[in-house]
């Protein structure tokens, strides 16, 4: 073998590393046959570059191979982007293809949302594209109507002032000064009617006193006044307080009815009849004693027999 035929083996070869190489620096594989490519249109590819990974479910599955300008009049200023897919996954047509940010500092990444309805993706097929919001792309849309929102309040308290600016006039601002000055005074005047009552408040503190110990004291007492009714026998009591009533009843019942001496004397009219007469015997007898003494009390000194009674002719 010349060393001229060395020469263009070694040639070819270095070449063939060379491109095999780039091509794998760009994420594409020349031997592996069950790589597939896909394309996907972005109005706007939210810090996608070129090598940012491709994943399914997590699973990284390939790499972004190119973004470029869509070539089509009717989508200018519209992107494309090319990406390779390494593992042997099949999905439908209609899967999604977002971009996402893992986190708020890195980069952005592809993630495959597969579908399995509807015709299966084949290499080279356009799929559909999606754009998730990153952190500071959803406070920016969170916080632009709040900028909104800030922005009038600010324009309608700087009115706001304005017209209170207008209305503190050198008259307004002296009613204001003399209402403080009020106002003050009055604080004033309440200071010393606080003293002055915490001054009564500390007169009164004895007599306060003094009334919270009686009081205390009229409650002890109340206290052992109801320890010695809870300890008495209130039920012995009840039932010798029945007791009596029944017999009172019992005699009341007697007298009613006529049953002895008593009843015979309130319910007998011939005894009452009796004694009603008897005593205005009585009262005659006393009347007459009374008028004629000598008819019934003879007294002499001397042993004189006492003359006999005649009765008086006026009676």
């Amino acid at each position: 073998m010349s060393r001229e035929l060395k020469t263009g083996i070694v040639a070819v070869f270095a070449i063939a590393v060379f491109i095999w190489g780039y091509n794998f620096l760009k994420g594409q594989n020349l031997f592996g046959g069950n790589t597939r490519y896909y394309k996907v249109e972005y109005s706007n590819v939210g810090g996608l570059s070129e090598s940012s990974i491709v994943t399914i479910n997590g699973l990284k599955v390939g790499k972004v191979l190119e973004i470029q300008f869509n070539e089509d009049p009717e989508k200018k200023g519209e992107l494309v982007v090319m990406f390779s897919v390494d593992k042997d996954f099949k999905f439908s047509k209609k899967s999604i293809v977002k971009i996402y940010s893992p986190s708020p500092l890195g980069g952005s990444n592809l993630a495959i949302i597969p579908s399995f309805e509807g015709e299966e993706a084949v290499s080279k097929d356009y799929l559909q594209g999606e754009t998730e919001s990153s952190l500071f792309t959803s406070l920016g849309e969170r916080l632009d109507p709040i900028q909104s929102k800030l922005e009038h309040v600010i324009v309608n308290a700087d009115s706001l002032f304005r017209k209170f600016n207008s209305i503190l006039d050198k008259n307004t601002e002296n009613n204001i000064k003399q209402s403080l000055a009020t106002l003050e005074h009055t604080l004033k005047e309440v200071d010393k009617t606080m003293l002055s009552v915490n001054g009564l408040i500390n007169s009164s503190s004895n007599n306060l006193k003094e009334s919270i110990k009686n009081t205390k004291l009229i409650t002890d007492n109340f206290v052992k006044v109801s320890d010695t009714l809870a300890n008495v026998n209130i039920g012995n009591i009840v039932n010798k307080t029945e007791t009596t009533l029944n017999s009172v009843n019992s005699l009341l019942s007697g007298i009613n009815t006529g049953k002895g001496t008593l009843g015979k004397l309130v319910t007998d009219d011939a005894m009452y009849n009796n004694l009603t007469s008897m005593s205005k015997e009585l009262e005659e007898l006393l009347r007459e004693m009374k008028l004629h003494p000598k008819r019934f009390v003879h007294f002499s000194l001397f042993g004189k027999k006492a003359a006999p009674y005649k009765p008086n002719k006026a009676n």
